[in-house]
């Protein structure tokens, strides 16, 4: 097999017999197989599985009943499958035109690239298929950010954000990937220099469908590249800065109305406490919540350490405000900058700790009564 195109797919049944055409008429002479790693909730998989039954090239279906990792989690998988050294990586909408496929393979076999990537951004490329000027500033706008926060490894790649692109499987080091969200190009950039070529290609408009680009999806980018740059301390404090932000906001409008200081901080971290939860579970830990347990048994932990974290720190407010004479709202902060370290590690050592672990164990035999607290 010269060639496996790894093409992952939520709900994009419409799209695959003509994307599996394309690609066949494309390769005509070539050895290659179509991987579908499919999370759908639809009649994708029956599709597939139809348009495998009469291809003239080799479609095969990976239907993920449980995805981990979104649709990163859906390239690794595919690439693991894979019976070529050779992946091809591409949407399943056909904005990525199959007939440049051609292209990315030549291009790796001249023998001096570990990854071709499809980029919008060099010369003969475009990015016409962005479904408006907004979708156009904020692709641009990310792929500056991202090629800032990487100046060294990305300095020979001009679309780091593209999902297409061909890599050499032996170049990569599949088990060290930690995919979270849909730029799995820049989570295998970032994690080891790589000998980067480009080909040009320009992004067509939708087949058929609708995107799948949304604010969560944004939101994981971002978390995404701030773990890949500084760890995933960072994007716990990112997160709890904004939750501190927040505590702040409300208890401040809350006294703006008459509450007393110590009800409005009281109401202000038990909102604050549930949403970090949320986004600790969908952003800062998301890799982490399969082997972790149920989510009750999370919530639980984190709600009844936040809220004992709240109890003491809450009398600390209270001193440092009558026997310190702070302003409240500057004691607050005080007091969550304090508590942010005992926070992440009690998150990333007994929330989030695989119930495997010497730590999972421990944190299991408690969960009996969990579950009596959760009646």
């Amino acid at each position: 097999m010269q060639l496996s195109v790894i093409v992952p797919t939520f709900n994009e049944g419409p799209n695959v017999a003509e994307l599996v055409r394309r690609t066949a008429q494309a390769l005509v002479g070539r050895e290659v197989e179509v991987i579908f790693v499919d999370d759908s909730t639809d009649d994708t998989p029956d599709i597939i599985r139809a348009v495998a039954a009469t291809a003239t090239i080799p479609v095969r279906l990976i239907h993920r009943d449980d995805p981990v990792g979104g649709l990163g989690g859906a390239v690794v998988e595919g690439i693991r499958a894979a019976a070529s050294e050779y992946c091809v990586v591409m949407d399943g909408d056909l904005q990525h035109p199959p007939e440049v496929i051609a292209d990315l393979l030549a291009r790796v076999e001249e023998g001096d690239a570990d990854v071709v990537v499809a980029s919008r951004y060099i010369a003969g490329g475009t990015s016409d298929g962005l479904a408006n000027a907004v979708r156009t500033t904020v692709s641009r706008a990310s792929t500056l950010l991202t090629k800032a926060m990487f100046p060294k490894k990305l300095h020979n790649c001009s679309d780091p954000m593209t999902g297409f692109f061909l890599i050499d499987r032996r170049a990569l080091e599949v088990d060290e990937l930690r995919p979270r969200g849909f730029k799995i190009l820049l989570e295998i950039l970032a994690r080891k220099q790589m000998r980067v070529a480009e080909v040009p290609f320009s992004f067509a408009p939708r087949f058929a469908g609708e995107s799948k680009a949304s604010f969560s999806q944004g939101m994981r980018f971002l978390t995404q590249l701030t773990m890949l740059r500084f760890g995933r301390m960072s994007a716990f404090a990112i997160v709890g800065g904004l939750g501190a932000v927040a505590n702040l906001v409300i208890m401040w409008a809350l006294t703006a109305v008459g509450v007393q200081y110590i009800v409005a901080a009281i109401v202000a971290s038990v909102i604050t406490i549930v949403a970090n939860f949320l986004a600790l579970e969908y952003l800062v830990f998301a890799d982490m919540r399969q082997e972790s347990g149920l989510m009750r048994h999370r919530f639980i932990k984190s709600f009844t350490f936040n809220g004992v974290e709240a109890i003491v720190r809450i009398p600390v407010i209270w001193l440092l405000v009558n026997q310190a004479h702070i302003q409240s709202v500057v004691a607050a902060a005080l007091t969550l900058i304090a508590a942010f370290v005992v926070r992440f590690v009690f998150h990333a050592l007994v929330v989030y700790a695989p119930t495997k672990s010497r730590v999972g164990k421990a944190v299991r035999a408690i969960e009996p009564l969990e579950d009596e607290l959760t009646a």
